[in-house]
Parts: C-alpha cells; sequence; structure tokens
C-alpha cells in the first residue's frame, strides 16, 4: 500500500518495528497515557493489529493510525498526527488509507472511540461517515483527574 498525499509528499505505509519509538512518542503527545515503545513494537510485530505511518521519501513521520481486526469488525484503536502535521489533511489521508486497507478483508463495520471533547477527531470522523453509537462515561482518564466521556461511533464498510 502507498498513497500519497501531494504536495507534501506524504505516503502511507505499514510501520516497521523500528517505527516503535517515534509511534509512542507521537501517541503520548495526543493522549495522556501514551503506551509504550516496547507495547508498539509488539503491536506492529503481532498479527491483526497493522499500524500504518504518514511518512515522508525519507521515512520522518507525520502520523499513523491503529487497527485491530475482529472479524466482520475492525476497530480504530489510535490515531495520532506529529503536532508540526496538524490541520495539513494527514488524518484524512490515514483514514483513506485504512479504508483502503480493509477493502478486501472479511470487515462489514468500523467501529472507534473518541473523547467527546475531541473536537478535531469527531470532525474528521464524521466526514468520513461515522455515526455515533453511543457513550462511555468516565471512559478517558485526564492530568487532572477529571474523567471524559467516549462516544462510540461506527461506519458501515460495504
Amino acid at each position: 500500500m502507498n498513497f500519497w498525499l501531494s504536495p507534501t509528499t506524504l505516503h502511507i505505509e505499514p510501520a516497521r518495528g523500528s517505527d516503535a519509538e517515534i509511534i509512542a512518542r507521537l501517541h503520548a503527545e495526543g493522549f495522556y497515557r501514551g503506551w509504550t515503545r516496547e507495547e508498539f513494537a509488539a503491536y506492529v510485530a503481532g498479527e491483526g493489529t497493522p499500524i500504518y505511518v504518514a511518512c515522508d521519501s525519507r521515512r520522518r513521520i507525520a502520523g499513523f493510525a491503529m487497527l485491530r481486526h475482529l472479524g466482520e469488525e475492525v476497530e480504530l484503536i489510535s490515531i495520532a498526527v506529529d503536532r508540526k502535521w496538524r490541520n495539513k489533511g494527514v488524518g484524512a489521508l490515514l483514514m483513506r488509507a485504512l479504508f483502503e486497507a480493509v477493502r478486501m478483508s472479511p470487515a462489514k463495520r468500523m467501529l472507534l472511540e473518541v473523547a467527546a471533547d475531541n473536537v478535531a477527531a469527531l470532525k474528521l470522523y464524521g466526514k468520513f461517515g461515522f455515526t455515533r453509537g453511543g457513550e462511555r462515561k468516565g471512559y478517558y482518564p485526564r492530568p487532572d483527574g477529571t474523567p471524559a466521556t467516549a462516544i462510540v461511533m461506527a461506519r458501515d464498510l460495504g
């Protein structure tokens, strides 16, 4: 898989084990409780949890997205974009690549959870046809100790 985003010349490709450190850093920048390099290395090496990176021709990673295949469903586990690359279409590029990646899989629906106060992510997911399916109150921990509600969203892939 190789998707290009012009004029930034970013493309999408499967993550490599050597990307785990950068992916963990991006995840920690975007989420209060970031996962470790070791956790991401295990996901990259594992089956059923593909991670895709948006990178330039020198493999400088601008963002990543991670899926989990669950038979007829696929879950978007995490997506994060480097601060320098936000609002430049990287999230949308990753989303298009994810849909292409699961096109030939048995998955009929994609699911995700997003913090209710993550306006940018809600806008991105809405743009790609995701609709609200429920809430998980107190799901996401926050630095100040106040938990955030997660919105459960889904989109048919058929």
